[in-house]
């Protein structure tokens, strides 16, 4: 299938400010963008990429005093299938652990590992290690925080979540990750696009979404506490150890949001296709 995605974007400063934006697709799906607006940025200014810790792109430039919008639009292709869950994987024991997923083992700055170790191993410490465990932290999540929009807040964190019992996607996200990682069983953060395909539609106005990868089977395996259930059309835009290492937008100063409106849908319509190259991919 193919997927139409994208943002417009729109931030005022009043003095000027260095900006770091995580927005686009992640590299390792770059390959899969078929055509593409290219990033559009008003009034223009000058920008560069670069590739972080974590090997997100990130856009960095510098916003001058008044209004800057960002805008881009694209078209990518994707398998059509849900997340694959696999019954069978395992965990591993902390010897066996590469190297390179050590770090999300750790706390960090919004999954307060000390302060939910107890909790953890009380409510999931009896069961069996693997997929089980895995997917009764991921239901236990699901059912003990209610989600809103009303809800959100930039401070929360996994251990406020969990007493509060509310959230939006990137609470339950840190909830999850938290009581992974007190199991030994690592995990990380994702933001990305999730359009409703496959479900009913959401009147709610489209945003990013936050989910979890938890290493299994020797593997990255994607899950979502907030939906709880295998969703079609993912598009990953950045990966780290929580919300911190991945703002959709981070200012070294001041600024205040003044557009925001994201869009991803899948496109059926051949004649819409042809809008971004004159062809309907093959």
């Amino acid at each position: 299938m193919f997927i139409r995605l994208g943002y417009e974007i729109g931030i005022s400063c009043n003095q000027p400010t260095e900006i770091i934006a995580l927005l686009d697709v992640h590299p390792d799906s770059a390959d899969r963008i078929i055509a593409s607006s290219g990033l559009k940025i008003s009034p223009e200014l000058p920008v560069h990429y670069y590739l972080d810790a974590y090997g997100n792109s990130c856009l960095r430039f510098t916003a001058q005093p008044g209004e800057v919008t960002l805008y881009r639009d694209s078209l990518i292709e994707d398998d059509g299938q849900p997340d694959p869950w696999d019954s069978m994987v395992t965990e591993a024991p902390v010897p066996d652990l590469p190297d390179e997923v050590m770090a999300y083992l750790l706390a960090s700055r919004y999954c307060e590992t000390d302060l939910m170790m107890d909790r953890a191993w009380g409510l999931f410490g009896h069961l069996p290690p693997g997929w089980a465990r895995v997917r009764a932290i991921f239901d236990h999540v699901d059912q003990r925080l209610t989600f809103g929009y009303q809800y959100a807040r930039a401070t929360r964190t996994a251990a406020e979540a969990y007493d509060e019992r509310i959230g939006v996607c990137r609470d339950f996200a840190h909830l999850a990750i938290t009581l992974c990682r007190c199991m030994n069983i690592p995990a990380r953060y994702v933001n990305g696009y999730l359009g409703d395909i496959g479900v009913p539609p959401d009147p709610a106005p489209m945003d990013f979404n936050a989910w979890c990868e938890v290493w299994l089977g020797g593997r990255w395996i994607t899950l979502d506490a907030r939906h709880n259930q295998p969703r079609i059309g993912r598009i990953v835009v950045a990966r780290g150890r929580d919300a911190t290492d991945i703002p959709l937008i981070q200012s070294f100063g001041p600024h205040m949001l003044t557009k925001f409106r994201v869009w991803t849908e899948e496109e059926q319509d051949n004649a819409a296709l042809t809008r971004y190259h004159g062809a309907v991919p093959s």
